[in-house]
């Protein structure tokens, strides 16, 4: 059993769930090594005395991997083996009460906009001076740039309003200047996230500025990949597929959340879009952009979710064959609007709906792998793993999407370059390839 030392603390920053969340934990780490404090992140070492669990508190699984997460570090904190253990994030800020009931080991509990709050207890100072600057976690080629918090939307199954509250834009300037300091410090994708992208600027210019914001970030010397996600359908800003056709640097890939396709599920979702609308919108996308890569996500399990309607989202599926395609399963978030309806499709045919819907995209995913077959696609490079380097083009995100495979046996690439790849095999979700000319670096 460990006992209380005179040595320097060192935190453990443990970040769960999305890129958004990820982010956060870079200012907090960013904050405490300013402060002179010795931070690591998601370590499985066992040599820091202090905890911070930043989590996840959007569905179900999210929510039980925060849970069991705070509880492995409180019997670890029990056992003496840390100090302190203190948690934030989504889970906190929704059930701070009932956690603080529940496990009390917890030193502190701490909401998303409580940073200055939880740097306290480091007896450290909220540094104003360090924004736009940041320690990344990810590989150094590639980050995520956050362009605002919140989201005004009303969707009937997400509880993020409730705990991130309403959409505040950050400025042109200050995002320019943050993509510049990752610029410098080797970062050669910026990947835009937030809650609702189409929604940015709304409430600081009075108008959608993402357009005004890609043309800014493009001027940035260094950055070579700008990449969307999490763009909201209904009304959508159609200058940014035409941003997209004309900057080269804007990447021909599209993250949009459908969610789900029947207009009758849609309007009980209250995602303020039909069907046809939807169509339309893919195929402008398709027509403006020749050679964009769409991602989805599907909802399955909805309440009230017929057998006819999740029959007209497959035939959407297969109708639109989206380029990359994830599903989640309904989870009956308490205080949203759908609560209110019955959880009525059960926990058996939510699973196996979510499994249809794979296999369907399963197949399209190969069709469109085999199609790349004999082309050249430009590679970044993110790893090596076992006898390969993997690399991504354009048209695919970190973790979510398919790889490019290169034989570590018979080639040689450097991470984080770009290379010119030429495809000569294809699976389901992932090409493989042998590097045609390394580009020299920017």
């Amino acid at each position: 059993m460990k006992t209380k030392t005179l040595k320097p603390n060192k935190v453990n920053v443990v970040t769960l769930g999305c890129s958004k969340n990820l982010v956060d934990s870079e200012n907090l780490i960013t904050q405490l090594q300013a402060n002179e404090i010795d931070v690591v992140h998601d370590s499985t070492e066992d040599d820091a005395n202090i905890v911070v669990v930043n989590t996840c508190g959007f569905i179900d699984l999210a929510k039980e991997e925060s849970v069991n997460t705070i509880l492995n570090f409180a019997a670890i904190k029990k056992q003496g083996g840390i100090e302190k253990l203190y948690v934030t994030g989504c889970l906190s800020q929704r059930y701070k009460d009932d956690l603080e009931k529940e496990i009390p080991e917890v030193d502190a509990y701490f909401g998303t906009l409580e940073l200055p709050g939880l740097l306290e207890k480091f007896n450290a100072d909220y540094q104003h001076e360090l924004l736009g600057t940041r320690t990344i976690t990810t590989p150094q080629h590639y980050a995520y740039l956050k362009i605002s918090e919140g989201c005004n939307r009303t969707c009937s199954f997400c509880a993020i309003p409730l705990m991130r509250g309403k959409h505040i834009s950050r400025t042109i300037d200050s995002l320019v200047a943050e993509a510049k300091n990752l610029a410098k410090y080797g970062v050669k994708e910026v990947m835009l996230i937030a809650q609702e992208l189409t929604y940015y600027g709304l409430d600081l210019y009075k108008k959608r500025a993402l357009s005004e914001l890609l043309d800014a970030l493009c001027e940035v010397e260094g950055i070579e990949w700008i990449r969307l996600h999490y763009a909201y359908p209904s009304k959508f800003p159609i200058d940014i597929l035409e941003t997209m056709a004309k900057q080269p640097k804007v990447c021909n890939y599209l993250d949009i959340p459908l969610q789900h396709a029947n207009d009758a599920v849609l309007e009980r979702m209250r995602r303020q879009i039909t069907q046809k609308e939807q169509r339309e919108l893919i195929a402008a996308a398709r027509k403006i952009v020749p050679d964009i890569a769409i991602r989805t996500t599907m909802l399955v399990g909805f309440p009230g979710e017929t057998e006819e309607e999740f029959q007209d989202l497959c035939d959407f599926i297969v109708d639109m064959k989206f380029d990359r395609l994830g599903v989640f399963q309904y989870s009956h978030e308490e205080d949203t609007s759908g609560y209110l309806l019955q959880d009525d499709v059960d926990a058996e045919t939510k699973a196996e709906r979510a499994n249809i819907i794979m296999d369907i995209q399963r197949d399209i995913s190969y069709a469109k792998n085999d199609s790349r077959i004999g082309q050249k696609l430009k590679v970044l490079i993110d790893r090596k793993e076992s006898q390969y380097f993997v690399g991504r083009t354009e048209f695919d995100s970190p973790e979510v999407d398919n790889e490019v495979l290169i034989d570590a046996k018979k080639h040689f690439v450097r991470l984080g370059d770009f290379v010119e790849v030429d495809i000569v095999d294809a699976q389901e979700f992932d090409l493989y390839g042998e590097p045609v000319e390394v580009q020299s670096q920017s």
